[in-house]
């Protein structure tokens, strides 16, 4: 096992006071290191807080909110509660598993996505609807889909091509500076 995985899970055991019923929060500390529950995290996990692997794997497959496969760098989540399924919600599901090529809870073959669905977003006024890395599209259409990822992969590339500035002279607010008013 790489020593990353040792060491980090170890020390979030550490974090959790070595306590085995704390087992669900030692996995949701993980989970966000890694995006995912990886094996050896698991087995490290269960040598660490003396857990059976077999109900570590089992608390790990229980629960929807985990993962035990990698997930892509963004989250794209369809809300398929009854508003938005009348609203369209299956089709928009659909039409994202043809974009992405992959299936509900899987991620796109580039690994940029995971396509998941949530039983609510409570914003059912607004349905169908998605978010992309927690940022909420009301009212979606098909149509819209190409559109909402089009404008997702620019904002990933604006981010990832601005320089990052270090030190006593950087901005702090970067974009048009807003007008005061005399």
């Amino acid at each position: 096992m790489p020593e990353s995985y040792t060491n980090t899970v170890r020390k979030i055991v550490k974090d959790h006071k070595s306590d085995p019923g704390d087992l669900i929060g030692v996995l949701q500390d993980i989970q966000t290191e890694y995006r995912y529950l990886p094996r050896e995290a698991l087995d490290e996990v269960s040598k660490t807080l003396k857990v059976p692997l077999n109900r570590v794997f089992a608390v790990s497959t229980f629960f929807r909110a985990f993962y035990i496969t990698p997930r892509g760098k963004h989250d794209c989540v369809v809300c398929t509660g009854t508003a938005c399924h009348v609203r369209g919600a299956p089709r928009i599901v659909d039409e994202l598993m043809r974009m992405l090529k992959t299936d509900v809870r899987g991620t796109s073959p580039d690994g940029n996505f995971t396509l998941d669905t949530v039983n609510c977003l409570g914003q059912c006024a607004m349905g169908p609807v998605i978010t992309i890395d927690g940022t909420l599209h009301p009212k979606v259409s098909v149509k819209e889909l190409k559109r909402i990822f089009k404008t997702s992969k620019t904002e990933e590339k604006r981010t990832d091509e601005t320089p990052k500035r270090s030190g006593p002279g950087k901005k702090k607010s970067v974009g048009k500076r807003a007008k005061r008013s005399k």
